[in-house]
């Protein structure tokens, strides 16, 4: 079932759980991903960030389209990280379903301004919108846009955002990074920062960067009040970990038998993503 990032959110927000978003770079993963969530019956958000619209090409999402309808969990296909108006405005006319808008960079004034011209354009069209509010840190120069260093979302600018733009989920900065956490670094959430932020803002909330993550850290913030996770670089590294040993065998060539084995090691992470969420069987409240 095709909707929206709304739709799937404010069900999730009701009732306390969080809702996977996995960025998808191949028509494969997309497979894959699809099936584990039927598998497990859960909503799910398919996250396309602009680098990989550009990989995939846009041609792409009329087949995610058409695969969405059919299934028997709710889906909604979101444009990850919208950069400018223009992205989002590439997203409308291309089947997205969600999008979000970062202006997080951007002094909050600018970011009201942005988003909110967003939000007036989507909602036109019976999209979903995420802004994002303070800056989520990233690991190395393959995370996706993050920064240096992370600016922590403040609960009274939350409310003041939100209430000022529209937006229908709000992405905060509690700690995490995107990419996979070097040894150096201690991933490390504010759980008491993400309270003051619940308290204020009733819309749902969005945790970028959850790859890597301590569970327990990951769990609790589904306790409080995150209902959508983004996941990207954990099922990444799952399927291309393996496609690295898959490929030892020099003399394999067909993908029908390279790619299946690894999905299914993307699919043992995605599962058990859907499972720490509280996710699994959810689809049922749709």
């Amino acid at each position: 079932m095709l909707t929206t990032g709304k739709a799937i959110l404010d069900v999730a927000n009701e009732h306390n759980f969080a809702v996977p978003a996995f960025n998808i770079s191949d028509y494969a993963m997309f497979n894959g991903i699809v099936e584990i969530s039927e598998a497990k019956s859960a909503p799910v958000i398919l996250g396309i960030h602009p680098d990989e619209v550009k990989h995939v090409g846009v041609e792409m999402i009329a087949a995610v389209t058409q695969r969405a309808h059919r299934s028997s969990v709710p889906i909604a296909i979101h444009w990850d990280h919208g950069a400018n108006y223009e992205q989002i405005l590439t997203a409308i006319r291309n089947g997205f379903t969600s999008v979000m808008i970062d202006g997080s960079s951007l002094p909050f004034e600018e970011n009201v301004a942005l988003s909110k011209k967003v939000v007036d354009a989507a909602h036109a069209v019976g999209l979903s919108v995420e802004g994002e509010l303070g800056t989520i840190g990233k690991t190395d120069d393959e995370a996706e846009d993050g920064s240096d260093a992370i600016i922590y979302t403040n609960p009274e600018d939350a409310l003041r955002f939100v209430e000022a733009t529209g937006v229908d989920s709000l992405a905060v900065a509690i700690g995490t990074r995107h990419g996979i956490y070097p040894e150096t670094l201690k991933p490390e959430l504010e759980l008491d920062l993400l309270r003051q932020i619940k308290d204020k803002v009733l819309i749902p909330l969005v945790l970028h960067g959850g790859s890597n993550n301590p569970n327990d850290e990951i769990a609790q913030a589904v306790k409080l009040g995150i209902n959508k996770i983004n996941i990207s670089s954990d099922i990444k590294v799952a399927y291309h970990k393996k496609m690295r040993e898959v490929l030892a065998d020099e003399s394999l060539r067909e993908p029908l038998i390279i790619q299946p084995p690894c999905i299914e090691a993307m699919k043992a992470v995605a599962g058990q993503k859907i499972d720490l969420f509280d996710a699994a069987g959810k689809a049922s409240l749709y």
